[in-house]
């Protein structure tokens, strides 16, 4: 694409990380900070003045949230705010994309996907940070965005899954280890359905999103879904069944003793706005996602180069796509 890239972002909170497997430090300019240093994010939006933002700083877990509520506001809700603020305070911005997530929906517990018009909401703190942040960014746009200035979206994506993701307290990175290891997996919520998607997918949205905003499209300066096709909102052991087939392994998982906290049990996202708007679409199959997971991590497992193969598996999403180009001339 031709972009120069500086990333804002603290070090990378588990070992290993992706960021360091596959040596993206030396693929754009890293600066190490906080979103919640309110200035010392506006002195790097100063200094490398972009001309498009893409903010996905968060605190990503929800039962994290449940032990750390005040850094999870913190971080989500006041580290939009504090990216926002610098954005309108720096010149030549000319559009910004805020990530969210799929959970800042009030969620009813219903079978009807939600759309972009569906009330926030969010019964634990990280769902419900996002919902906040959905709201500044709704302020940041009718109070200081309406006229001039950076043409603002946010953007809500279902559950994004890929190689590389070594997070604690989530589905696929808990069943990865317990594959590695040869271990039965521990499941939470069985029954839980959502929107799973291969985060290319989403990314693939993030991007075209930009590019409209980029041309000035007024439009598109707005709130977007991105998520799978319906037949792909499954339930947390159908997931667990394809992964260990993918990567075969067919020991029976465990179901998680002891209370939990409450987590959201049926949600699906309803993408028609992208599709029609956007031309926006769909390309993998979940079950296709959690093939390249499996076949990431062996390959990463066997020695492979992660950059290596997370570039492989972009060019295959890129002929997917029918895009043209490579990941590695990007790169």
């Amino acid at each position: 694409m031709g972009a120069n890239v500086t990333g804002f972002a603290l070090p990378p909170p588990t070992q290993p990380s992706l960021f360091e497997a596959a040596r993206v430090g030396e693929l754009v300019r890293h600066v190490e900070g906080d979103v919640r240093d309110a200035a010392a994010l506006r002195r790097t939006v100063e200094d490398c003045a972009p001309d498009v933002i893409f903010h996905l700083a968060a605190q990503p877990l929800v039962r994290l949230s449940y032990r750390e509520p005040v850094e999870t506001y913190a971080t989500n809700v006041m580290g939009t705010v504090h990216l926002l603020d610098a954005a309108r305070q720096a010149a030549g911005v000319k559009a910004i994309v805020c990530v969210t997530s799929d959970k800042c929906y009030e969620n009813r517990e219903w079978v009807w996907p939600y759309r972009e018009s569906d009330p926030m909401g969010g019964h634990d703190p990280y769902s419900n940070s996002k919902g906040c942040a959905e709201l500044v960014v709704s302020a940041w746009r009718s109070s200081f965005f309406d006229v001039a200035g950076p043409l603002l979206a946010s953007a809500r994506a279902g559950n994004v899954i890929g190689g590389g993701d070594w997070a604690d307290d989530r589905l696929i990175p808990d069943l990865i280890r317990a594959l590695a290891s040869g271990t039965a997996p521990l499941i939470r919520s069985p029954a839980s359905v959502r929107p799973w998607q291969h985060v290319l997918e989403a990314l693939h949205g993030y991007l075209m999103l930009a590019e409209y905003l980029l041309a000035g499209e007024r439009a598109f300066a707005g709130s977007w879904n991105f998520g799978p096709s319906d037949e792909d909102a499954r339930p947390v052991s159908w997931i667990v069944e394809r992964l260990q087939a993918a990567w075969g392994d067919h020991r029976a998982a465990l179901a998680a003793g002891g209370p939990q906290p409450h987590e959201a049990t049926l949600l699906r996202l309803d993408s028609s706005k992208a599709r029609a708007e956007l031309g926006w679409r769909p390309v993998l199959p979940l079950a296709t996602a959690l093939e390249w997971i499996s076949e990431w991590h062996k390959a990463v497992d066997d020695g492979a180069d992660a950059r290596a193969i997370t570039l492989a598996q972009i060019d295959r999403y890129i002929g997917r796509q029918g895009l043209g180009g490579t990941a590695r001339a990007a790169a």
